[in-house]
């Protein structure tokens, strides 16, 4: 009798772990703010430590297996019966797709809960919700049966409205609203392409590996792709179905921005090439042009919209209409660079987001105010923070050595391998694109640090420790993908291959 890895229980344990410590959260009385504080950044802290061990383990197994042999792309797989009478299966593992998005919900989730620290309204319903959030994220990520898919997606959906409706600012019922119910919308057309799928297979199976064998009849993928890829676009942001994120970004607490645009709206792209490219290839190379004339036309007015704005949170979350819009456009470009660049640009933006959302909050907490023009001189009073947001302002312009330079460079270099000319056309209309985000990003970070200081009742502090860490955290990683891109590159392409070869599949 074989004995099942390690690995495997610390794949569920990555689920498991926020879930339980949730519950067990509701025990502790609200009183106890700082046991609250520590217990939901020892939890976060943990499962970051358990997803590196993973990626850690699926790295070095990738790297012993001899050159030229096949690798495979599926580690820690684990298959149990769920509803045996519907063929559906707890059916959970990981390759680098959804290891990396796995490393990054992590990296998220402890920024965001230091960022937090200082949260002091109804502190222990804030970190439930967020554990909560975190352990459907995850397994969402992990699941390759449509179902159970479905099933931690939804998970996810109530703790981000309730997390905006209850701790959020301004018209934050309203904005909740707005984004759950848009949110269910897109849910409600990827039911109806799972379920087209499940019933058109015949295999009576929601196992996406097997389900990605079948060959599905093209009268079929001419409707059940566009209602799974839409499904998914709505909550990654493709334009124009954006229109709950801006609202929703501005009003949601520091921590929820942080994984709303870092990590929940990449959700959506991860579901588009998972299931709607892998599973319908027909559809995609049928839709692939329309889904690219959205992407840049998504990354221009994205960042037009961003220019405009005066509030520092809407300009960042018009900035990520933009920069999500380049994912969709290395996914539609149908090629292995451009969608290589998509899946390093998910990573990417959601690290870079992050930053820009958790020192949008942290100068809001110390200046009172996200209008551009109420603020200047933050430099001389606040060098770290100053410092953070001139870094974070480089990536977001895809400097080299930053995280967003590899990825948008295999994105265009891959349109331009495109058959297509008007897919090259696209992509040279999408880089404009980064000259105007040059715009609002140094005219925005320039306001803010330099010029007149504004008065001020109290002298500003720069950041403190905890606050530090979490900068650090996120600025480490952006700064070692940009470095190092060739590890994560190398791995991405492996698992690329089962969908790219099913959509070069006649």
């Amino acid at each position: 009798m074989s004995s099942v890895p390690f690995e495997n229980y610390l794949l569920h344990f990555t689920w498991i772990f926020p879930l339980g410590m949730a519950l067990i959260m509701t025990l502790v009385p609200s009183g106890r703010v700082v046991l609250i504080r520590r217990l939901a950044a020892g939890v976060a802290a943990v499962n970051l430590m358990a997803v590196s061990l993973l990626a850690f383990s699926f790295l070095k197994m990738s790297l012993d297996v001899d050159p030229g042999t096949t690798r495979s792309t599926l580690a820690f797989a684990s298959r149990l019966r769920w509803l045996p009478s519907l063929g559906a299966e707890y059916f959970v593992g990981v390759d680098a797709l959804s290891l990396v998005l796995m490393f990054l919900a992590a990296v998220i989730v402890l920024c965001g809960t230091l960022a937090s620290w200082r949260i002091e309204t109804r502190v222990k319903e804030f970190f439930i919700l967020l554990q909560v959030l975190a352990a459907g994220t995850f397994g969402t990520f992990m699941s390759f049966d449509l179902l159970a898919f479905f099933f931690f997606n939804e998970m996810t959906l109530i703790p981000t409205y309730l997390l905006i409706a209850v701790f959020g600012s301004g018209a934050k019922e309203k904005a909740a609203m707005k984004l759950i119910m848009l949110l269910m919308a897109g849910s409600a057309l990827v039911l109806l392409g799972i379920l087209g799928v499940y019933f058109e297979s015949g295999l009576r199976t929601f196992n996406l590996i097997e389900l990605a064998q079948v060959k599905f009849d093209p009268a079929f993928q001419h409707w059940a792709f566009p209602a799974l890829f839409l499904g998914f676009a709505l909550l990654g942001n493709l334009f124009p179905l954006h229109i709950w994120s801006p609202d929703g970004h501005a009003s949601a607490p520091t921590a929820v921005s942080m994984f709303l645009a870092g990590v929940h709206m990449k959700i959506g792209s991860y579901g588009c090439l998972r299931v709607a490219m892998y599973l319908l290839p027909e559809g995609s190379r049928e839709w692939a042009g329309i889904f690219f004339a959205l992407s840049v036309a998504g990354s221009l007015w994205g960042a037009f919209a961003a220019a405009r704005q005066t509030d520092l949170k809407y300009m960042n979350a018009y900035a990520s209409v933009s920069h999500c819009a380049l994912v969709f456009l290395g996914l539609c470009a149908l090629n292995a660079t451009a969608m290589r660049g998509a899946v390093m640009q998910m990573v990417a933006h959601g690290l870079i987001t992050a930053v820009f959302f958790c020192l949008i909050g942290m100068i809001y907490e110390r200046t009172h105010t996200r209008m551009i023009p109420e603020m200047g001189g933050l430099m001389r009073s606040v060098p770290f923070l100053g410092v953070c947001l001139v870094l974070a302002g480089f990536a977001s312009l895809g400097l080299p050595g930053l995280a967003g330079f590899p990825a948008e460079l295999n994105i265009f270099l891959g349109g331009f391998l495109g058959a297509s000319t008007a897919v090259r056309v696209g992509t040279f209309l999408a880089i404009g694109s980064l000259v105007i985000a040059s715009v609002y990003v140094l005219r925005g970070v320039n306001a803010v640090l330099h010029g007149p200081a504004r008065e001020t009742a109290h002298p500003i502090q720069d950041a403190g420790t905890v606050e530090k860490c979490a900068l650090l955290i996120l600025l480490f990683c952006i700064v070692a993908m940009g470095l190092a891109p060739g590890w994560m590159a190398t791995r991405i392409d492996d698992a690329l291959i089962p969908i790219l070869n099913n959509l070069r599949r006649p």
